[in-house]
């Protein structure tokens, strides 16, 4: 299949990453505009999401649906594949109706385990076929690309490579950061898995791990750690970059490479929506997921987000760069729920986390 990429040039005006104070009037105003009419009346009805999508970046979404609806919303926050597993052990019992995961891969763990309902066909119309489950059980919502964020004071574009395979050259022993245990990440590796076959993919993280490669915990650190020279490289979505240099203006150190199109290392990452099998309140859980991918919705998933949107027809913003097509064959992201907890074993077993 082909996954379709925004190359971002530009910074727009970062979020809070807290929700209280000033942090909570913005995400108010945000909410407002992205619903600009009056609120309906409220109602007694409820929406119960479990929500792996980090709350300053969908509660704005949320409160706005709150508005145009009148249905309330009440959310679980926590990452996705901890949410995942918490379903798993509720079983039929879960007091979820939606599930909004960061990655495909929780959402194929569930789908596989069969705990998600098939959505109807005029919600999946809505996302091409690439950018949901064949099962007709999810509909990815947003996108996020991987890149290569680099130090701008130690590099230059002619410096970088043009594969992740590169990666593991003499060049760079020691200056490549890897989020290792990152959902993100894992969710990468599995396709990369998948695309290349286990042999291929366990050989090249363990020629990282002989390269010296360091481990971070997440994304930002390792954006923070490339901007400060700390490492030369890494590994991260590409939205990390963006928010940090609108944080840190001329002190922020980094950009983003992008890898060749054809190569796994751009692969698009993409958040998912489902509605849980178990839930008798179908109607409002599927008016969230559509409103997800309504074009009000789209927008501010471009616009503030700096994000890729997937529905409605809508365009990047026009800050934006053109899109490019990353040919890589198949990517089958219903095969990730069950390649998981596989590739969770390869990297645990390489040794990354002690780098």
């Amino acid at each position: 299949m082909q996954r379709v990429i925004i190359l971002i040039s530009t910074t727009l005006i970062l979020l809070g990453t807290a929700c209280g104070g000033a942090d909570r009037f913005e995400i108010d105003g945000l909410a407002a505009e992205i619903h600009s009419g009056e609120c309906a009346e409220k109602s007694d009805e409820v929406v119960t999401i479990y929500s792996g999508r980090k709350e300053n970046l969908i509660d704005p979404v949320l409160r706005a649906f709150e508005c145009a609806t009148g249905i309330n919303v009440e959310v679980r926050w926590g990452k996705s594949a901890e949410l995942a597993m918490l379903i798993n052990e509720e079983g039929d019992q879960s007091p979820a109706d939606v599930f909004l995961s960061q990655s495909p891969g929780p959402v194929s763990f569930l789908e596989a385990k069969g705990f998600l309902a098939t959505l109807p066909q005029t919600t999946l119309n809505q996302v091409t076929p690439q950018n949901r489950s064949d099962a007709e059980t999810w509909v990815g919502f947003s996108g996020r690309k991987r890149v290569l964020v680099y130090n701008i004071d130690e590099l230059g574009p002619s410096d970088l490579p043009s594969s992740v395979f590169e990666l593991t050259d003499q060049k760079w022993r020691g200056q490549v950061a890897i989020p290792a245990t990152n959902g993100s990440f894992m969710d990468w590796f599995t396709v990369f898995r998948n695309y290349h076959g286990d042999d291929v993919a366990t050989e090249w993280l363990k020629g990282m791990v002989d390269n010296d490669a360091r481990y971070y915990p997440n994304n930002r650190s390792i954006v923070e750690a490339a901007s400060r020279g700390e490492i030369k490289v890494g590994l991260v979505n590409h939205y990390y970059n963006y928010q940090e240099g609108a944080a840190g203006g001329s002190k922020h150190r980094a950009q983003n490479h992008d890898f060749d199109d054809n190569d796994i290392g751009s692969l698009l990452i993409i958040t998912a929506a489902t509605i849980l099998n178990s839930t008798e309140n179908v109607s409002n859980a599927q008016a969230l997921v559509d409103y997800l991918l309504s074009s009000s919705v789209q927008q501010y998933f471009t616009d503030q987000t700096l994000e890729y949107p997937l529905a409605a027809n809508i365009a990047p913003n026009q800050v934006l760069p053109p899109l490019a097509a990353l040919q890589i064959g198949s990517v089958d992201f219903d095969s990730l729920g069950s390649g998981l907890d596989k590739t969770s074993r390869i990297i645990e077993s390489s040794g990354i986390q002690n780098q």
